[in-house]
């Protein structure tokens, strides 16, 4: 009995794998997407809404559609770019670069030191292709 349930866990985790629509399961809400469909020649570029077994829910343009599997030929996805980075930069400054004298206990005269912080936006990373359509299978 052992046996057979170590057999079908198996099993199951070796189709989960193999299963392309599980990557597609792990993109997250609001990540970019291009969606190629069957017999269109422009990817749709839409943001990501859900997922069920049978369809591909999206965002185009403040308006939700249902995408089915089975029109879907490939699927390219970027991730949320990041709103803001914070780039801080912080330097000191001995004067003339001279080492202290002896008896100042470490600081030269005319020692500054300054900080300062700015944001900028976060570049967008490249689409990955994350979905596609399985060949069918070879007719015998």
């Amino acid at each position: 009995m052992l046996r057979i349930l170590l057999f079908a866990l198996a099993t199951i985790a070796a189709f989960g794998a193999d299963d392309p629509w599980a990557k597609v399961k792990e993109i997250k809400s609001g990540a970019d997407l291009r969606v190629y469909r069957k017999g269109t020649a422009q990817p749709l570029l839409v943001k990501m809404d859900e997922l069920t077994d049978e369809n591909l829910i999206v965002v185009n343009k403040n308006a939700q559609m249902a995408v089915p599997r089975d029109q879907i030929d490939r699927i390219d996805s970027r991730p949320p770019k990041p709103r803001w980075v914070k780039e801080t930069t912080n330097t000191v400054n001995n004067g003339e670069n001279k080492p202290p004298a002896p008896g100042t206990e470490g600081t030269a005269v005319g020692s500054t030191s300054s900080s300062s912080t700015g944001y900028s936006k976060g570049s967008r990373p490249d689409f990955e292709t994350v979905y596609r359509r399985p060949a069918p299978a070879a007719k015998k």
